[in-house]
Order: C-alpha cells, then structure tokens, then sequence
C-alpha cells in the first residue's frame, strides 16, 4: 500500500506522481505500456486548493475542470461537455459517454436521486456509514460500451463536526486524469458539508491502480521536486433546493452574484468565445476571473496560443519547402 498526503492538489499531485514513476512496476493493460501502483491511498487535507497549477510543467484546462464539474453535479451526459475536451468523443456510444456520472448520482435507475439519499441519511444520524453514492453498475458496466466509470462509488461521514469524503476508483491515470477528478469531487464534497451545515473535513483517494502512460513520463520528470500549497478557492455554496437552477445558469456563463460560481461560470464561458474563434473577447471575459481559476486560465491560453504559433510555423515551414 502506498499513502500520501497533501494539503494542496498540487502537493499531492506531485507526490503521486513522483511515486508512480519511481515505483510503479511495467504492466501493459490492453497493449499500452503503463507503470502502475497497486492500492495507492492519497489524503488531501485543505479540500478547497483544488486547482493543480505548475506550469511549465503540467498545466490543466481550467475550463474542462470546472465544465465536467458543473456537468456531473447536474446529474447530465448531454454532449455539451465535448465543447470542453473534444477527446472525450471517442468513449462515446451514439454520441453519449454511457459511463457520465452524473445520471447515476442523480438519477440511479431513473429516479433515485443519491445526493438527496445521502443528505437524509446524514441528517438523519449524523454518525451513519450508510451515506453512500454507488458509480459503477456491475449490469450496464458488461454491455461493452467504450465509457467504463473508473469511479466506483463515493462515501462521506461526519465525524468531531466535520465531513470527511472518500473516493475509491478501480484505475487512475495519475498525469492526465488525477488533476480534474479531485477537482469535481472536492466540489462535491465542499457542496455536501455545506448542506449539512458542518465543517469541511479531509477528502480522501483510494485508488486500486494508480498509473502513468510511459508516455507521459518526460514530461512528469520536468515537475519540481516539491510544490507550495496553492491558494484556495473560494468558497462555493447552495441551497439544496437552489442546486439545480444555480448549475445550469451557471453553465450558460450567467453571472450569479457569487464570487466562487462566478469565476466558474465566466471559466466556462471566457472557453466557449475562445473554441468559436473570438479570442478577443474570450481574453476580456478571462482577465475578470478571479482567483486560482482565472490564473490557470490565463496561463492555459498561453499554452494554447504557442501551440498555434508552432503549427502555424511548421505549415509555412512545409508550404515554402
């Protein structure tokens, strides 16, 4: 068993993936040539520095992570969210990721809504094990659909005051998928404290294999051997009975007079204006996001405006050859 602890997501990112380059063992699941971790358990400590940042090194899309939280939490598999990560399309059936989280949280076999079950539960005694949110269904999980939860289930307790969550996941792809799974579910999780009325407690990892792509292994060497806590986010909050209408205002870039919704929703919405070509106004919209939010945003369209430079450097260099 391998344990780490954090007190950011970039502390803990980086010890996770220190780890499994240095002592994940060769495996090669459906011909790919991985390095993994058996039964990793990672500890994040201050749930709200959520946010991975470290360029040059790593350096998320800001807009993906805050767009597939607002996604799952809703309870959709609408196709809006290949606007944010395109990738996405090649694990979908018929144009539908059959593994989306967020009907089987929302709406588990059609009507059983699990959050709501996990709020009676909790309120009802405090001290429950039985706050439970279940992902992964052994019956849909068999038909042989490319999207396959790497989530198995989510718990939470309250123990001194305070929620604690667990996330145990059967695979995790330490370089590219880590990063935005701790962001959605530390949202949750903060959300969930918030409804209870408690204190937001310590949010926990479980992962059977923790891996890395040999793939990706240059680029996890050039991280630093050690990252400062990063900023916290601001706080998010919601009635319960607000949580639906809040989320998809939120998703349609509508400011809600909410500094931590409203750096989220402007994310979300600075992206769309940049992916339709008007980058001007996609650069305004960003420069009003506060926070670790409008940081990694910023620092995300540098990225991407120096890989259009180099295309557009390599395509001349071709037409003129």
């Amino acid at each position: 068993m391998t344990t780490l602890v954090g007190a950011s997501v970039n502390e803990l990112f980086c010890h996770a993936v220190q780890a499994v380059a240095a002592d994940g063992r060769q495996v090669s699941p459906r011909g790919q040539a991985t390095r993994e971790l058996l039964d990793a358990r990672l500890r994040l400590t201050r749930p709200r520095a959520r946010l991975v940042h470290l360029p040059p090194a790593r350096v998320l899309n800001p807009a993906f992570a805050a767009a597939e939280t607002v996604w799952i939490i809703s309870g959709t598999d609408a196709p809006w969210i290949f606007a944010y990560n395109a990738r996405l399309r090649q694990y979908a059936d018929d144009g539908v990721l059959r593994g989306a989280y967020g009907p089987r949280m929302r709406r588990w076999g059609g009507y059983v809504d699990q959050l709501q079950r996990v709020l009676t539960t909790l309120k009802d005694d405090p001290d429950s094990r039985r706050a439970v949110v279940q992902l992964y269904d052994p019956i849909r999980d068999a038909e042989g659909h490319r999207d396959v939860p790497c989530t198995l289930g989510y718990r939470f307790h309250i123990r001194d005051g305070r929620l604690h969550m667990s996330t145990t996941m059967r695979g995790q792809d330490v370089w590219i998928g880590l990063p935005y799974d701790l962001f959605a579910a530390t949202v949750l999780h903060e959300l969930m404290a918030g409804w209870l009325g408690v204190e937001l407690g310590e949010y926990h990892h479980h992962v059977d294999s923790l891996h890395i792509y040999e793939r990706d292994l240059d680029n996890a060497a050039a991280l630093p051997a050690s990252a400062s806590a990063e900023v916290e986010m601001a706080p998010l909050s919601v009635p319960w009975e607000e949580l639906d209408d809040l989320l998809g205002r939120v998703a349609e870039g509508e400011i809600v007079t909410h500094a931590g919704w409203d750096a989220i929703a402007q994310t979300m919405c600075s992206y769309r204006l940049w992916k339709g070509g008007d980058i001007a106004t996609a650069v305004r919209v960003a420069a009003d996001v506060s926070g670790p939010l409008g940081e990694a945003l910023d620092t995300w369209y540098r990225r991407l405006a120096e890989r259009r430079s180099s295309t557009a450097v390599m395509t001349t260099s071709t037409e003129n050859g």
